[in-house]
């Protein structure tokens, strides 16, 4: 009986010390969350020395998708435009870029032209 008792107190103590744990991560979470207030801006940019759809421009569209602070992008390969939806307070027009030109590691790819747009069909003209 006594070792029934004791068991059932171990039981409800780890328990209890898990839940804290996993309350306080949450509340960690929340708070990076609030830091980084969501700024969206659209950036587009031409990038040359792509030479097929699938696997430059997918693959540039892919690691710009995976990318923190970037909310969504679309690259098009036949007309070499990248548009990229992302929170300015989490990455800036420049670290985009830099990133793209980065993405082979051999300077593959370039961006120019990068500019503040309000929509896709902007970035196209």
């Amino acid at each position: 009986m006594k070792f029934l008792k004791v068991f059932a107190i171990v039981c409800i103590a780890t328990l209890t010390m898990t839940a804290c744990k996993t309350e306080a991560k949450k509340t960690k979470t929340e708070v990076k969350e609030e830091v980084i207030a969501q700024n969206p801006q659209k950036v587009a940019f031409n990038i040359s020395g792509m030479t097929c759809e699938i696997g430059c421009a997918k693959t540039i569209q892919s690691k710009l998708s995976k990318k923190a602070g970037i909310n969504s992008a679309k690259v098009i390969f036949k007309d070499s435009i990248a548009l990229v939806e992302y929170n300015a307070n989490a990455i800036s027009k420049e670290d985009i870029t830099t990133f793209v030109d980065g993405i082979t590691g051999g300077g593959m790819y370039k961006t120019k032209n990068a500019k503040s747009v309000a929509n896709f069909e902007e970035a196209t003209k």
